[in-house]
């Protein structure tokens, strides 16, 4: 029933991000037509530009709406990051299960899945809990980067810089500022307690930084700050500094 429902919502959001890719060139305005205008581009817009008159430019005014964003799915963020801490810490238990449902047939396999799911629920562990934050952030991400395109695109506005940055242009600086903030999101994260995970922590930030160097900058500063966000919880919740202190500490035998 999971699946189907992670389905359909993949479904439903790949279908939303085709529908407004081939106007992603066009100026946007109020009264531009369709829903992913109407309740995803044109409203993010609003706010950038709100917070642009509010705080004098349109770098601060990003950089506010993506706090307010970050803020708002901050309960589902704090729910998957304790969800995979719980993960990890479960590993040996769910590694004993294994062990000793090592059968292939049907009947043990089913008994393992039951202890399996009755030890996530003991533990508060939503196997799912991963998936929705992604689905809610992915329409955001491509939101914002056509919200800014079609800003860039739009007569009436000009993005301006930031801090020196050409808002509309790539930035190489921004490109890997954004990158070394992925780095240090997966470093204070669970990835490093998972060795497959890890993988992740070598290739995401050159992926984003890739992203980043063809991309705006307007949108390379939305994911610097919501990763410095991303970093400030993982320090809250893995308090990654208790953990160095508590490792056990290597020490070979005495040379003969």
């Amino acid at each position: 029933m999971k699946k189907r429902l992670s389905l359909v919502l993949l479904l439903i959001v790949t279908t939303a991000l085709l529908a407004g890719c081939s106007e992603f060139n066009e100026p946007i305005y109020s009264n531009s037509k369709g829903f992913w205008n109407e309740y995803i581009v044109w409203p993010l817009v609003s706010a950038i530009t709100y917070f642009k008159n509010l705080l004098g430019t349109y770098g601060l005014g990003i950089i506010m709406v993506t706090i307010i964003i970050r803020l708002a799915i901050l309960p589902l963020m704090i729910k998957q990051t304790k969800s995979s801490k719980n993960m990890q810490e479960v590993q040996p238990e769910l590694k004993k299960l294994k062990e000793k449902y090592s059968s292939k047939d049907g009947a043990t396999q089913q008994k393992y899945q039951q202890e399996m799911m009755a030890l996530f629920k003991e533990r508060g562990i939503n196997p799912a809990a991963g998936c929705l934050p992604v689905f809610i952030q992915m329409p955001i991400l491509i939101g914002f980067y056509h919200a800014i395109s079609r800003m860039n695109n739009t007569p009436e506005i000009n993005l301006g810089d930031f801090l020196g940055l050409t808002l509309a242009e790539p930035s190489i600086f921004l490109a890997i500022l954004a990158g070394v903030m992925q780095f240090i999101v997966l470093r204070t994260g669970p990835a490093m307690d998972n060795p497959q995970m890890k993988i992740m922590m070598y290739i995401m930030p050159f992926m984003i930084m890739g992203f980043g160097i063809a991309l705006p900058s307007a949108l390379t500063l939305y994911w610097v700050i919501g990763n410095i966000i991303s970093i400030i919880q993982n320090l809250f919740i893995y308090k990654p500094w208790n953990k160095r202190k508590t490792e056990p500490v290597k020490s070979g035998g005495a040379k003969k």
